[in-house]
């Protein structure tokens, strides 16, 4: 019965994780639509300023919008200033995959969706799951991150 008990545990808690991690998912989702809503109506340079300024309505917990140029240049970064205006195309993840370049490269092709990669947890300070929604408006990528563990 003991034995019972802990396999009922153990399956709801991973069906609970994965709950969690689907909710970040829809998070990260909503989360570039919000943005892409507010530049619809305001523009690339509002939005810009405002990710920059740190508005809170573009940072919920370890989830935030952040703006990156056709180029690969990151336009806004509401967590790391020190980001804003620097390309890292060529800079790759924990396993050598150069995302930026997917991110790019699905911006160019389909316009939005997920791409995978495994980076830094600034909380944990371990190297994670990463997965980044995206979505192209012109000549900028939205973008929202989260991790997978969560």
């Amino acid at each position: 019965m003991k034995t019972i008990k802990w396999l009922l545990l153990f399956v709801l808690s991973g069906w609970l994780g994965a709950a969690s991690a689907a909710d970040n998912r829809a998070d990260a989702v909503a989360m570039v639509d919000k943005g892409l809503a507010y530049l619809q109506k305001n523009g690339k340079d509002a939005l810009i300023k405002e990710i920059n300024n740190k508005n809170p309505d573009f940072i919920k917990g370890d989830i935030y919008l952040y703006v990156r140029a056709m180029d690969g240049a990151v336009l806004a970064h509401p967590v790391n200033s020190k980001l804003i205006g620097k390309n890292m195309l060529e800079l790759p993840d924990a396993d050598g995959k150069y995302f930026r370049k997917d991110i790019i490269e699905m911006a160019k092709t389909k316009g939005k969706g997920w791409v995978d990669y495994r980076y830094n947890n600034p909380v944990s300070k371990q190297i994670e799951d990463k997965t980044t929604y995206i979505v192209r408006s012109g000549d900028v990528i939205l973008e929202a991150g989260i991790y997978k563990g969560k």
